[in-house]
């Protein structure tokens, strides 16, 4: 899923690299491409030196090799300098050159998030090892993930771009055991710590680039006439690309203005005394374009900076805003044009996005879908802006866009539905803004998007102030994924989101809430051998149950309990808590659970030995099922009966019952499982000692094979292993 690019890169003058090899299912850590851009693709303005100097770092010995030590680890190199300065640009043309050396591609991701604050170890984790198609477990923790980081890249030759990283504890789990691969990581500071760490600093870019670069904006006829005008503006922004785009989007915008104007407004702008000498130059050209913007362009711009990972598009510009989406579409495309956006090619990312089938091509190019980065240095300039928009109107436009996503969220679920069914009508009654044609189109959608959708999640739930709509965010976020990836793949989402509702529940004390997310986060801890972490999820599910007097939940949660003590073998407390789940089934006389449960005890009465016990439940459920009418449940609950007589040392009585089971399952018309029923009486038949007869039920069971298609069903408990 796309990440937002690196916040330097858009108003730098950055080429897109050429097209690296897709790794893995998350192209978002290749970050998304450029898009349409005044700097024409391939371009690389200056930074010789500095290019230079990398490619010297890496092929200079490291400090083992001196010493004639192997090298234990991956080789570092730092890329510092401040946001704006195009350090994250000069990273990409590095990875560019050195692509043919790393056979295994080039995986980018960032470490600090659109708000400010350092991305966690292990979401970006989950994300380098997206990026080679290892599935991670849900819910796992910080040194297991960085520890299966290692073991991917420890065969793979690798260059690992980690960019905009906050200090050297970010950086350093993720460091390859591997001498073939190289970290390039990018910061504003050193990263102390790191050993053998090579540094190269940025400033400002040399004259001549930085002229040449507002040339692309301002064509060589307004530089030629005043080529002393056009060096002075590269001095007023100190060089520093981000602050250079800015203004020759200003000039871009105004034919009739000369590169003197520019600099000329520039110098007239009042210094502030707080911001630090260095960010001065981006936050003065910054200002310069600001002010020039009409007030509706202004107030979308600043609102722009609430847009979750920094990504947005015209739905999410058009529910802040309150305006259009054809205003939207406009404003936004203005914005690229004048270096405060970026663009990308969203299509490219759908074609990348292997866990999806792949997307049909639009036959008219649906503008609303574009994707727009804001870059990352732009949003400590836009978010004190905010304070000129009133906060209520501040949190409607939260809610505006809150509400837009959710719509589409449920648009994006209820398009897998078959045609005809209640979603799918209610579909059909939405906008076609908020529509897709097909399930291909909204797989493309959600895998593109899933970055800002959990970032919109996260931060919704972290507000507080919004937490119905969260709720409801959350809720159709999981039902979407669920529908496009399953609920196994999408396990790793899933295990956040419900954590997410968790923290919802708890603050406002909704019981029911609090139960289901606790059983569903118990369930994914013990599906990953978390077992003892289940336990504690399922008895706070039960107390949180026992709370919102939810007898469903209290049901559940005391299965759960049985199931976990089973997993570790603990098999009286396993049946106590399966005994009580059935107590409460059966005052409530839900026959289906009975039968369940009856089965499950049955199971670990057989594990513990207590072959009469488990004989007798076993028999409970056949006749349950039999109440019921369903055929194939007890055929399935007598074979596991005549299991434990088997066990038990009764083989003639566990013939007779397993003969039963298989003309249960003749009757039910099953034909797959009355074969394997066959197939257990022919094993008993020859543990009796009658081979021949043992050879008929066999030759019965492949008669009945090819009839039907694939295997036969394995009949078996978790029962006392052969």
């Amino acid at each position: 899923m796309p990440e937002p690019e690196p916040e330097e890169s858009a108003p730098t003058p950055a080429p897109a690299p050429a097209p690296e090899p897709q790794l893995g299912p998350r192209p978002g850590v290749e970050g998304p491409q450029e898009g349409q851009h005044p700097v024409a693709d391939g371009e690389f303005f200056g930074r010789l030196r500095e290019l230079k100097a990398l490619h010297g770092d890496i092929e200079r010995a490291g400090l083992n090799t001196i010493s004639g030590r192997k090298e234990p680890r991956a080789r570092v190199l730092l890329i510092a300098g401040r946001p704006g300065s195009g350090r994250t640009s000069l990273a990409r043309e590095l990875a560019r050159q050195l692509r043919d050396g790393y056979p295994d591609g080039i995986v980018r991701t960032r470490l600090t998030g659109s708000d400010g604050e350092p991305v966690p170890t292990e979401r970006t984790a989950r994300e380098i090892l997206g990026a080679f198609g290892v599935a991670t477990p849900p819910g796992a923790g910080e040194d297991e993930l960085s520890e299966m980081v290692r073991e991917a890249l420890v065969v793979r030759r690798v260059l690992l771009l980690l960019d905009d990283a906050v200090d050297a504890e970010q950086v350093d789990p993720l460091v390859p055991d591997n001498p073939e691969c190289l970290v390039v990581a990018v910061s504003q500071g050193p990263l102390t710590g790191i050993p053998d760490v090579r540094p190269c600093t940025l400033g400002g870019m040399d004259t001549k680039a930085a002229i040449e670069l507002l040339t692309r904006f301002t064509g060589a006829v307004r530089i030629t006439v005043d080529p002393q005008a056009a060096e002075s503006l590269t001095e007023e922004c100190g060089g520093q690309p981000a602050a250079l785009v800015l203004a020759g989007g200003w000039l871009a915008a105004r034919p009739m203005a000369s590169v003197a104007d520019v600099s000329k407004r520039l110098r007239a702008l009042p210094q502030d005394p707080e911001c630090p000498v260095g960010n001065r130059p981006l936050a003065r050209a910054f200002q310069l374009v600001y002010e020039s913007l009409p007030q509706s362009a202004a107030r979308m711009l600043r609102l722009l900076a609430l847009a979750p990972a920094g990504i947005t598009d015209a739905h999410t510009a058009s529910a802040l805003a309150g305006c259009s989406m054809a205003d939207a579409v406009v404003l936004l495309d203005d914005f690229a044009a004048r270096g405060l956006l970026r663009t990308t090619d969203d299509r490219t990312v759908r074609q990348a996005a292997r866990p999806y089938p792949p997307a049909p091509e639009r036959a008219s190019f649906d503008r609303s879908l574009d994707q727009y980065v804001l870059p990352g240095c732009l949003v400590p300039l836009l978010r004190p802006l905010l304070a000129e928009d009133r906060p209520a109107e501040v949190q409607l436009a939260r809610a505006r866009m809150l509400e837009r996503t959710v719509r589409l969220l449920q648009s994006c679920r209820a398009v897998t539905d078959p045609e005809g069914s209640p979603a799918r009508k209610r579909l059909a009654g939405l906008p076609r803004a908020l529509r897709f044609p097909n399930a291909a189109e909204a797989a493309g959608w959600l895998y593109s998007r899933q970055p800002a959708l959990l970032a919109s999640a996260r931060l919704a739930v972290a507000d507080g102030e919004l937490d119905t709509l969260a709720r409801r965010l959350v809720a159709a976020l999981v039902r979407a994924l669920a529908a496009h990836r399953g609920t196994e793949a999408a396990a790793p989402e899933l295990y956040g989101l419900h954590q997410l509702v968790l923290d919802i529940a708890e603050r406002h004390e909704l019981y029911r809430e609090q139960a289901a997310a606790l059983l569903n986060i118990g369930d994914l801890d013990a599906r990953t051998g978390r077992t003892h972490d289940a336990l504690a999820r399922y008895r706070a599910a039960l107390d949180a149950g026992r709370a919102a007097n939810d007898l469903y939940a209290t049901g559940r949660a005391m299965e759960s309990l049985g199931g976990a003590h089973q997993d570790l073998r603990d098999w009286q407390r396993a049946a106590d808590w399966y005994g009580r789940a059935l107590s409460q089934r059966l005052s409530r006389g839900e026959r289906a659970d009975e039968a369940r449960l009856y089965g499950r005890l049955g199971t670990v009465h057989t594990y513990a030995g207590r072959y009469g016990e488990a004989l007798r439940h076993w028999r409970a459920a056949a006749a349950i099922h039999r109440r019921l009418g369903d055929l194939p449940g007890q055929a399935r609950a007598l074979s596991e009966a005549a299991r434990v007589q088997e066990y038990a040392g009764r083989p003639q009585e566990s013939l007779r019952t397993c003969q039963e089971a298989v003309e249960w399952a003749r009757l039910a018309g099953d034909l797959r499982l009355q074969a394997a029923l066959q197939l257990r009486v022919a094993d008993t038949l020859d543990r009796l000692g009658d081979p021949a007869a043992a050879r008929l039920h066999r030759a019965a069971a492949d008669r009945l094979l090819l009839e039907t298609e694939g295997n036969a069903y394995e009949i078996r408990s978790a029962s006392v292993e052969d």
